[in-house]
């Protein structure tokens, strides 16, 4: 059996890019923002480190791009803003995403001694 955190883990693998489309869409972020941000909304196995190679990814498939901007407190900061085929991806991510956690609701909701 995969213990607590190593389940968590492997279970936000599958939804983090997702949970950075959807951050990114609120307003432009930079890295440690986003960290925030999702950690601020119970997600708090996310580090910059675990972010950075997925932000990387995403703009390379244009779903994001990012651009500099100066800093008060250091160097400039990149921030990161969705594209339209960002939009559009992150849509029917979160319908697909609806549709699986529905499944999975309904599926623990049968099984004895589990509530919904």
């Amino acid at each position: 059996m995969v213990a607590g955190s190593a389940r968590d883990t492997q279970l936000l693998k599958g939804v983090l890019d997702m949970c950075l489309l959807s951050i990114i869409k609120e307003e432009p972020s930079y890295g440690y923002e986003m960290v925030r941000k999702l950690q601020s909304r119970d997600l708090r196995l996310v580090s910059e480190g675990s972010i950075y190679p997925l932000l990387s990814r995403l703009e390379k498939g244009g779903l994001i791009e990012s651009y500099l901007v100066q800093s008060h407190e250091g160097p400039a900061r990149k921030y990161y803003r969705i594209t339209p085929a960002g939009e559009a991806a992150l849509a029917e991510w979160v319908a697909e995403w609806r549709t699986f956690r529905d499944g999975v609701d309904h599926v623990l909701g049968g099984a004895d001694g589990l509530d919904r």
